[in-house]
């Protein structure tokens, strides 16, 4: 990915310079939403939100943090003793990932996942709603099934995902209907990252509720084994192979 593309990476890259870093997110109807920034990505553990505390107790063995941002979550594992290779299709990201200390960490998209030999992990990490990664329902299928023999017989995925019907926002509302008459799911988005001059490319992310994961699953050689709720709309479900 070129740098002037990487938005992502750019916010990332400002907050660790201690700049001013915030997040525009330009959705393809026209709808943009601004984060806080960066600032979450680089969050110590006692400011996590309590399901993705509580998630951290289902981590076992060798593990792969895919869309890893700055190293929050790699990080606090490495500390831990695990063995972790933090991933992220952001250079930039990567970049500050190493300057943070994590001692493995590759630019590497989800789809290039390939590169890592059967059986290489134990835990998948996709938090930070990062089941969207999977960018719709018929990929999610394809990359579980990958993701199935990159993992231990033992193998689980943490992954996170919002559900998208806890809304009342009009504007959300009518995207749903609008994905509808374009025979997607109505929580696949269409999406780019701003940030000050820097635009980031298109992409696809994937917000479901528990039961529309539970249907994407099947067939790929995974059950969800435990939904961990939150206050809002964020869940992460523990998902594990179906030989257990």
């Amino acid at each position: 990915m070129e740098l002037k593309k990487d938005a992502f990476g750019q916010e990332i890259w400002a907050y660790y310079r201690d700049r001013d870093s915030f997040e525009i997110v330009e959705r393809d109807d026209g709808y943009f939403a601004i984060s806080g920034g960066a600032k979450s990505y680089f969050a110590e553990f006692n400011e996590w939100p309590k399901h993705e505390k509580l998630a951290m107790d289902y981590v076992t063995g060798r593990v792969l943090d895919i869309g890893c941002g700055a190293g929050r979550n790699s990080l606090y594992l490495q500390k831990k003793k695990y063995s972790v290779m933090g991933i992220d299709n952001s250079p930039l990201a990567i970049k500050v990932c190493k300057l943070r200390g994590l001692k493995k960490a590759r630019v590497m998209s989800i789809e290039e996942i390939n590169f890592f030999q059967p059986k290489s992990f134990d835990t998948i990490l996709m938090l930070g709603n990062n089941f969207g990664l999977l960018q719709s329902s018929h990929k999610a299928k394809k990359l579980l099934k990958k993701i199935y023999h990159l993992t231990s017989d033992e193998a689980i995925i943490i992954a996170e995902s919002n559900n998208p019907y806890l809304t009342a926002n009009p504007a959300h509302l009518s995207y749903h209907r609008l994905n509808r008459r374009r025979k997607r799911l109505p929580g696949q988005l269409k999406i780019r990252v701003r940030f000050e001059k820097y635009v980031g490319q298109w992409f696809d992310h994937l917000m479901v509720s528990s039961d529309e994961m539970e249907k994407i699953i099947q067939d790929t050689g995974w059950k969800i084994k435990k939904i961990i709720s939150s206050k809002k709309s964020a869940y992460i479900a523990i998902i594990e192979k179906r030989n257990k």
